[in-house]
């Protein structure tokens, strides 16, 4: 295994401005009014601050190319296949339109290991967004890289079953069909060049999804926005979301929550493709 250790703690810094127009896409985008006063939903500093990678630089997945020069700010594994596997994020306080943003992003871990479908690499991000000079919010990103899949690997995940997915036992549910209109308007959001959520033939026949696959940080927004439903806007103080299996655009998907079991502290939630696989594991605090 190569040693990528010199890449623990570089740095990039960004600045954003979260505008009206931004502001008014997020929440057409996602059906929601203007919020009162202007400050806007927990889940909004995932289009903040945005890659900016020339298009020249990006790779054949649609994310920025990586190699071992000092500007590269993501090691050059050579497993091409990458996945945000999970996040923990600390919400600080709520970003009003208009905030001025700045963000520190800092690799805090790199480790490579042998796994049952190859070899992975996993890399933490550590991302502090301040809002007006104000810490907003902590997120920490695990992103994982794969091998390349095999041309002729089973389609993932596998087609439904014939089980349907059932909401007893949680105590707040919605479900909604991600469509390809949605993908698209999250990816500009996120200026996501990812093709897994635009391409078809790529995702199909390069990365062997059975279709164009759901943002991870999408499916966790509107986990976000079921925990304000029930809670009241920016209540969360802590989310944590880690994806357990693809969500395909056009199917559907069913988000849950309920209180810890057990008299645990905070919140559990989840998201489930329609025969009950489930997609997502969440839980917030208050």
């Amino acid at each position: 295994m190569s040693d990528f250790s010199a890449w623990i703690g570089r740095e990039q810094r960004a600045g954003d401005r979260l505008d009206q127009g931004l502001a008014e896409r997020w929440l057409a985008t996602f059906d929601l009014a203007r919020p009162h006063p202007p400050v806007m939903p927990q889940g909004i500093h995932f289009a903040l601050c945005t890659p900016e990678a020339p298009t020249a630089r990006l790779g054949q997945d649609g994310h920025p190319a990586r190699d071992d020069s000092a500007d590269s700010f993501l090691p050059p594994f050579l497993m091409p296949r990458r996945m945000w596997a999970s996040s923990k994020i600390a919400f600080h306080a709520p970003i009003a339109i208009g905030a001025v943003i700045e963000r520190v992003s800092r690799v805090a871990s790199v480790s490579e290991k042998e796994g049952g479908s190859g070899r992975l690499a996993f890399v933490d991000v550590e991302h502090v967004t301040k809002a007006n000079g104000t810490i907003a919010v902590i997120e920490t990103q695990t992103l994982v890289y794969r091998e390349a899949a095999a041309p002729d690997a089973p389609l993932s995940p596998p087609p439904p079953g014939e089980a349907t997915f059932d909401p007893a036992g949680w105590e707040a549910a919605r479900v909604l069909i991600p469509d390809t209109r949605l993908l698209f308007r999250y990816s500009a959001l996120t200026f996501n060049t990812h093709r897994i959520h635009y391409d078809a033939p790529y995702a199909e026949g390069v990365e062997r999804y059975r279709g164009l696959v759901v943002h991870g940080p999408l499916t966790a927004s509107l986990l976000l926005q079921l925990a304000a439903r029930e809670l009241g806007e920016n209540r969360l103080r802590s989310f944590a979301f880690r994806g357990l299996s693809p969500a395909i655009a056009g199917e559907p998907l069913h988000l849950v929550m309920r209180a810890h079991p057990n008299g645990g502290e905070g919140y559990e939630l989840a998201a489930f493709a329609g025969d009950g696989r489930q997609v997502t594991q969440a839980s917030a605090g208050i």
